[in-house]
């Protein structure tokens, strides 16, 4: 019977949304989908090496740059090589890859954010490696890790925010799930290349400390002090500070086949069915609630909680999955484009930025692989052409301060 329910929801869903669309996603609109892609990925790069080579991030309005620390990492160069790769931009990566070559080092960088350099320069170093084949590539991503450790260096394994690649010097003992569960899929995959354990052994200390100190009822905070392993915000959602915590446990099993992560992970992934899930006629969203009684503490949902459905369909939940992205879906087209937030029983923006965030378009990746559905096809249609028409800047794409008005 839930076998046939499945089908049935999944057979209304299609029909529903397929009203007025063409009947199929034909290869010669996804071959045209692919070159506006890359085109795009093009104009952003081009824009980045005239204004900002070298630098970490180029301002699209200004014609400027900015560097996240006191030193630039290259953020841009080190996150874009493998995208440049996968988009058969060899003329591009061949840029990027020399620029990295040519200046990338962390001698010089002082205090960095454990999370985002993890998540961006570690991350994209080992994946460069493993496209490129590069030994130069792992160097720079063991150095890196090496100057890293010391954030682990607390009373109970959970990293602290920040670190001093030169001195080690930490601070800020405070801090989320996401932080510091978003690392074990680099930090393991780097003690995979390397055959040193330690890094691994680290991250998987960190993820576990947090599943650790969990609720009764399986869900885990917002804010927790590292030193002490109390809780300082007892808010439990899916959406930023804790999102990604999630997604690592599961990939962790995926990756590494971790027991540890899977039974994390479903444990988590239980009480969020049963207490964060909320259906309304425009989908299925989910609510924020008290971490202790799952008491509903707020109905705002964002952008970065997107994320949720493609992976509920990574793990094969494909039901759940596509209610959810049914509620994403209403999000991007409701206001103009997706919000960075907004209540979802009033229909009210909370916060109208649109920052350029990946997790909706991700998610309708995921639901396409896993049903073969070409409906998410063209809801990833509808947000690519949305941020190219409306985001584009002349030398790359800026995010947009409200999304009824589209200003920059």
């Amino acid at each position: 019977m839930k076998g046939l329910l499945s089908f049935l929801f999944l057979l209304l869903f299609q029909i529903s949304f397929s009203q007025g669309k063409p009947a199929k996603f034909s290869e010669e609109m996804k071959a045209g989908m692919r070159l506006k892609i890359r085109e795009a990925a093009r104009h952003a790069w081009k824009g980045y090496m005239q204004y900002a080579y070298g630098k970490d991030d180029l301002r699209p309005l200004s014609h400027s740059y900015r560097n996240w620390y006191n030193h630039s990492v290259l953020m841009t160069p080190v996150d874009a090589f493998d995208t440049f790769i996968f988009l058969d931009m060899q003329k591009e990566a061949a840029e990027a890859k020399q620029l990295i070559f040519d200046s990338l080092s962390f001698d010089k960088t002082g205090e960095v954010q454990l999370f985002e350099v993890t998540i961006r320069i570690l991350g994209g170093l080992i994946s460069a490696y493993e496209i490129d084949g590069d030994s130069r590539f792992l160097q720079l991503a063991t150095s890196l890790a090496d100057k890293l450790m010391p954030a682990f260096n607390s009373k109970t394994g959970m990293p602290y925010r920040y670190v001093d690649l030169q001195t080690g010097k930490v601070r800020d003992a405070v801090n989320n799930p996401a932080e510091i569960g978003s690392l074990l899929l680099e930090f393991g995959q780097l003690s995979r290349l390397t055959g040193n354990k330690k890094y691994f052994k680290k991250a998987k200390n960190a993820i576990m400390a947090v599943h650790k100190r969990s609720s009764k009822i399986g869900l885990v905070g917002q804010q927790i002090n590292i030193q002490t392993g109390k809780w300082v915000n007892t808010k439990s959602h899916i959406g930023g500070a804790i999102d990604s915590y999630y997604e690592y446990l599961y990939k962790g099993w995926k990756l590494f086949g971790d027991k540890d992560c899977k039974k994390a992970f479903d444990q988590h992934n239980a009480a969020i069915k049963k207490y964060l899930l909320q259906e309304t006629e425009n989908g299925t969203f989910l609510h924020q609630v008290d971490m202790y009684n799952g008491k509903i503490l707020s109905t705002e949902y964002g952008a970065l909680s997107a994320f949720y459905a493609g992976l509920c369909a990574y793990a094969g939940d494909t039901e759940t999955a596509m209610k959810i992205q049914q509620a994403n879906y209403f999000m991007w087209t409701n206001f103009g484009m997706e919000p960075e937030s907004f209540n979802f029983i009033t229909n009210t923006l909370l916060s109208p930025e649109y920052i350029l965030r990946p997790e909706n378009i991700e998610s309708c990746f995921y639901l396409h692989r896993a049903t073969d559905m070409y409906e998410y096809l063209w809801m990833a249609k509808t947000m690519t052409d949305d941020i190219i028409e409306k985001c584009k800047t002349d030398i790359a794409f800026a995010s947009l301060k409200n999304v009824t008005s589209f200003q920059k």
